[in-house]
């Protein structure tokens, strides 16, 4: 990008830190965002996230803010909501869709609605049998927060001994949970930038599945891009994401999961607003793979808020 298209940025706060589980991956994710952004001379500053965030951003006069937090606070639309009151420009989806992103409940009502494949689930509350639930969802199954990401709190479960554990470890995290039923197959991902599919990633671990161990942790994971799809069923896995996307009414980029069964069958997990930024996370991975190399990526997504401007 030519250095007068960068002056037109402005002041920038990069968004990052907060209060939510996953602080100190947006932590690491916010610096990798800020050194991208000078390095290119744009008029970057770090913004770690507090309660007196709406003065920081009023005493630092931005002209933008690049959003690189995670989870509550930052994916919920709360951050989003704050931002659009200020009338300063921000990257990545607007409130609404940032809720329903981030609500992995809602996020699949609204695909079942669109006539978009997800797993089979069922909302937990206090009175939820936990042999009914089998019945209906089969194992093993696996139990999740709604409102957290990274697998924060998330259990693979096997036999019904062992539901009531992963209930109660998920809701360390969160009071709203589901139990999801378990697609067994490969895990796939999409990250999506300016409204296009980028390269699809597998995600491959010795682990019961790719939890916060296997993401952040072990050694043991492996991401290949190539993929290993064939060229049909990539084209296929790309489509379905970007119409949970679309679905959604996300915005600019993101990143949409996907399992897909032995069978072949895709399904719908999840949708993050925000995803990782550090220079091993999964967006810049598939940018890398598309030929954007991580500053590139992080100028092709701060260039989302110029649209409307003026």
């Amino acid at each position: 990008m030519m250095q007068q298209d960068v002056t037109r940025f402005g002041r920038v706060a990069v968004l990052m830190g907060g209060r939510s589980a996953e602080r100190e991956i947006s932590l690491r994710s916010g610096q990798a965002v800020l050194h991208a952004l000078r390095e290119q001379a744009v008029d970057a500053h770090g913004v770690d996230v507090a309660a007196d965030i709406a003065q920081q951003l009023l005493t630092g006069r931005f002209d933008r803010a690049f959003i690189v937090l995670h989870g509550r606070g930052g994916e919920d639309g709360e951050i989003q909501g704050l931002l659009r009151s200020l009338g300063i420009p921000f990257t990545g989806s607007d409130i609404s869709a940032a809720v329903l992103s981030m609500n992995k409940r809602l996020s699949k009502y609204v695909w079942l609605q669109q006539g978009l494949p997800t797993p089979n689930f069922e909302r937990i509350v206090a009175d939820t049998d936990p042999e009914q639930l089998v019945e209906k969802l089969g194992l093993p199954l696996v139990i999740k927060p709604v409102n957290e990401g990274s697998s924060i709190g998330m259990s693979k479960v096997n036999n019904v001994a062992d539901l009531q554990d992963a209930i109660a470890e998920a809701a360390r995290f969160d009071a709203d949970l589901i139990a999801e039923q378990w697609v067994d197959g490969a895990e796939y991902t999409v990250s999506i930038l300016a409204n296009e599919a980028l390269p699809v990633i597998r995600l491959q671990t010795p682990r019961e599945f790719y939890d916060f161990e296997a993401k952040y942790q072990a050694n043991t994971t492996e991401y290949l891009c190539p993929c290993g799809l064939d060229a049909q069923a990539e084209v296929e896995c790309k489509r379905l994401a970007l119409q949970a996307f679309s679905a959604l009414g996300m915005e600019g980029w993101g990143r949409v999961d996907v399992m897909r069964h032995h069978n072949g069958q895709f399904y719908l997990l999840e949708a993050n607003s925000v995803p990782g930024m550090t220079d091993h996370s999964l967006v810049p991975m598939a940018a890398k793979a598309a030929g954007l190399d991580f500053g590139a990526l992080c100028l092709s997504i701060l260039q989302t808020t110029l649209e409307g401007d003026g």
